[in-house]
């Protein structure tokens, strides 16, 4: 056996920066929570990527009392990272002053989670380019970027400073892992691999009840759509689709995070609020129709989005404005472009053979979590295997 194929014996711990462990779980938290079977895990929650704002009060709140509870775990169904830390962190990207207060601050709180489970050196998995401060305090291994969105245009980020920061973490990484072929454009090919998300296909397709919200008059057709409702949603198309669906009714699952303009106002069109991850499969399952109505936007052309392939497993029809990442399941996707044609996809989403659902779900069932994860952990063991023999 060549010794550059040597088995390694046991894989390196992780200690991820990411989102805030237990909110609506992202793509790390999927992979990661896979990961963990085999490797100790150190979770750090968010670094934000904005300086605070007014409207970031109730977070701020939240960030403080995790940070004095006497304990950093956060429940969540299914297994759990070893250690959580809730980071004595400064959002502002751009301040050095703030960059020298995360490493000291965080930097320690960090070293002592990864002691007490008796890790060393550990590899450093960033999602977060505002963690990339953090580079040389925990004694890493390697680094690995998990290069999930675009940053540079993504909502409610200081672009500028978070972008440069991107920049840097970008030359400093081993690997950069993206969730797209457009945003792995922007990183060196020779470190930059592409592993797009994937889907919890046995949760979204095991058979659900329709929940008591949902349930609707004898007759009555629901389009349905889950997610945050952002700068890219595009509220003026659902509005004008709704005005001329009038027998629809159009539900909406999420946090509102803008203007919704005259959608607030039609009779016919319902705002739930967020549910748990967990509860998204009964509504997906149980409306007749799931919607992806996109702004064509820096981000969205850069996207992958996860309920594109959780939509899918869950059976029922699924209709989409047009961007790069839906192009590939065109197959089983109808694309809209115009008001018209969406409304007219929904219509005809009435009349679906109900045998097209399992055709769906054989569409997305090998593009589970657990083969994205099996890929990254081929990454990660060809990393630590370089970097072995490297010492």
């Amino acid at each position: 056996m060549s010794i550059l194929r040597r088995p390694i014996a046991s894989p390196s711990p992780l200690v991820v920066f990411g989102e805030d462990w237990g909110r609506h779980p992202s793509s790390t938290q999927h992979l990661i929570s896979r990961l963990m079977a085999d490797r100790p895990v150190v979770w750090i929650n968010s670094i934000g990527m904005r300086r605070p704002r007014l409207s970031d009060l109730g977070r701020v709140v939240r960030k403080v009392r995790a940070m004095v509870r006497p304990t950093s775990a956060t429940p969540l169904e299914g297994p759990t990272p070893d250690r959580m830390v809730a980071p004595r962190a400064v959002s502002w990207p751009g301040s050095r002053i703030a960059a020298a207060v995360n490493r000291y601050s965080v930097g320690g709180q960090v070293r002592k989670a990864i002691a007490s489970i008796d890790a060393e050196r550990p590899i450093l998995w960033l999602s977060l380019p505002t963690a990339v401060d953090m580079l040389g305090t925990i004694g890493e291994a390697a680094v690995v970027y998990y290069a999930g969105d675009d940053f540079s245009a993504l909502a409610g980020v200081d672009h500028r400073p978070v972008a440069e920061k991107e920049r840097k973490l970008a030359e400093k990484a081993d690997l950069i892992i993206a969730a797209s072929p457009l945003i792995a454009a922007r990183f060196p090919p020779a470190k930059t691999v592409v592993i797009p998300h994937g889907a919890d296909t046995e949760l979204f397709s095991a058979p659900r009840s329709a929940p008591d919200d949902l349930r609707t008059r004898p007759g009555q057709r629901v389009a349905g759509f889950y997610g945050s409702i952002d700068a890219w949603f595009d509220t003026d198309l659902v509005a004008d689709v709704a005005t001329r669906l009038p027998d629809w009714r159009f539900v909406m699952i999420g946090h509102i995070r803008r203007d919704l303009g005259r959608l607030s106002s039609l009779p016919n069109v319902a705002f739930l609020g967020p549910r748990p991850h967990g509860a998204l499969p009964a509504y997906a399952q149980n409306w007749t129709a799931s919607l992806l109505p996109f702004r064509d936007t820096a981000q969205i052309r850069a996207c992958n989005p996860l309920k594109l392939r959780e939509y899918l497993a869950a059976g029922r029809p699924v209709i989409s404005t047009r961007f790069p990442a839906v192009e590939a399941y065109s197959d089983v996707v109808r694309i809209a472009d115009a008001p018209t044609e969406f409304a007219e996809a929904i219509e005809n989403a009435a009349q679906d053979d109900p045998r097209n659902r399992r055709t769906r779900l054989d569409r997305v069932r090998s593009e589970t979590w657990e083969a994205r994860a099996r890929e990254v952990q081929s990454h990660l063991a060809m990393l630590q295997n370089a970097k072995t023999l490297s010492n």
